[in-house]
């Protein structure tokens, strides 16, 4: 292969006829082949070089090579990817396992036989190889999720993008939770993109969003004649997804009826067209995801729970927006460099403010459509608190929910905080007419009236 072929390697030995013979062994292999007689001479060449692998005797004057790798480790923790294989002719099991232990990766005795250490190296440097293909694919599946708007440096959010990279090149199926706006569809892409089935099919289908009269239809597909309207064979999505990923959004929705169906095709990995008598392969992966907690489900009897266990191998958990502020500067400017006309284009800090306090019922979605909002209202460089929505200029939440900050409140000075806010949004939607803004709360206009002067808030209407 390519990386072993060209890849670089330090001999470490103090008896010249050995650091001899394996130079001119690795470079008739195809390696570049350095040399150093004694611990210190290698740490001076580690120092200026990268080797992709350091082969070492154990026992040399001075420092020995348990020395040196724990040195190559404290390297490699540093951001180096150096591999040592160590060699002994004092070779006692003890010895190998202790150097196994601080992290060689194969131990040789001497003397060796050429095959012997010809594969030992085939095999270290095939795992370096794969090591730093990871690294790359991790490192591309990063761009891959910022692009999608999957952003922050938080620690929830690294726990998130650790799991992602960990989970996507297995089999395993994926449960996405979160709450709503939290970007699971984003998380479920990331997972097929970085996956050996990246380049088949991602088919995605919100359970929620069909009548569930024609959901099974949708998924398995049907034949012709299998119910009224059906004048035609149909593919459903489990057989367009072929070997890729099928993505099932809000799968909590899913009736009774359908879990059961749904478990027997994760269980034989078979299904069937409706009103088709034919099993039908099934090869592609699958995710889900949910903004209900599906083990109170299970426990309600809403939901199975051999199907819940079927789905939940690997839990991906997003942190909703407002556990993880310090994301949002990052994700404001992401949004603001997305839709915006011009580079110079920028928040004031008034407006960064205010979009750090509030509450964000809609998650990372709601922020996104806070900014495409503000930048279209902006014309000039500076996007000011003016270009904000209401409830976000107002710290109100877009659902009226309330959040006790760590301090704690006092609840009557909230409370009537809450109520003042929705008497002039009231007011603002009806124009000042206090008559249409009751109607609006669904209370009394004299209800109204009395509620606008307890809060000192009469003059600012007309009836």
């Amino acid at each position: 292969m390519l990386v072993s072929e060209r890849a670089r390697i330090l001999v470490v030995d103090d008896e010249p006829s050995m650091q001899e013979f394996l130079e001119i062994f690795l470079r008739s292999e195809g390696y570049e082949a350095s040399t150093a007689s004694d611990v210190e001479t290698a740490r001076a060449q580690l120092d200026v070089e990268d080797f992709d692998l350091v082969i070492t005797d154990l026992k040399m004057p001075g420092a020995t090579g348990l020395d040196l790798l724990r040195d190559v480790q404290a390297r490699n923790s540093g951001g180096a990817d150096t591999l040592v294989v160590v060699m002994t002719a004092f070779a006692s099991t003890e010895t190998a396992i202790e150097a196994m232990k601080e992290g060689a990766y194969d131990y040789i005795s001497k003397p060796f036989k050429v095959d012997e250490i010809r594969v030992v190296l085939e095999k270290a440097l095939e795992k370096k190889a794969l090591s730093s293909e990871n690294r790359r694919l991790r490192s591309e599946l990063r761009g891959r999720i910022r692009e999608r708007s999957l952003i922050g440096t938080s620690a929830p959010m690294q726990r998130v993008l650790d799991l992602i990279g960990q989970v996507a090149p297995t089999k395993a199926n994926v449960l996405v939770s979160g709450e709503s706006g939290t970007g699971k569809e984003i998380v479920a892409r990331a997972i097929h993109e970085s996956s050996e089935r990246a380049d088949a099919p991602f088919v995605a289908v919100n359970c929620g969003a069909i009548p569930e009269n024609l959901l099974e239809s949708e998924l398995f597909g049907h034949v012709k004649g299998a119910f009224t309207g059906a004048i035609s064979n149909k593919p459903g999505l489990f057989e367009t997804a072929g070997e890729g990923t099928l993505f099932l959004d809000e799968v909590g929705e899913l009736t009774l009826p359908l879990q059961v169906k749904l478990l027997r095709v994760l269980q034989e990995r078979v299904f069937r067209r409706v009103g088709c008598t034919e099993d039908q392969r099934f090869e592609a992966r699958v995710v889900t995801a949910t903004n209900r907690r599906l083990e109170e489900e299970v426990g309600k009897g809403r939901f199975r729970e051999d199907l819940y266990y079927r789905l939940n191998v690997i839990e991906v958990e997003l942190p909703p927006l407002r556990d993880r502020r310090e994301d949002v500067p990052l994700l404001v400017a992401h949004f603001v460099e997305k839709f915006g006309r011009r580079d110079t284009l920028r928040l004031s800090e008034a407006a960064l403010e205010k979009l750090m306090v509030y509450g964000y019922p809609g998650n990372v979605r709601e922020l996104e459509n806070v900014i495409e909002r503000a930048v279209a209202l902006t014309r000039d460089d500076v996007i000011e608190v003016a270009a904000l929505p209401p409830t976000v200029v107002r710290g109100q939440n877009a659902t009226g929910r309330e959040r006790i900050p760590s301090e704690g409140l006092q609840l009557d000075e909230a409370l009537a905080d809450v109520e003042r806010r929705l008497l002039l949004e009231a007011l603002e939607q009806s124009g000042g007419v206090k008559k249409k803004a009751a109607q609006r709360l669904g209370i009394s206009f004299r209800s109204f009236r009395y509620r606008l002067e307890k809060l000192g808030l009469d003059e600012s209407s007309r009836d």
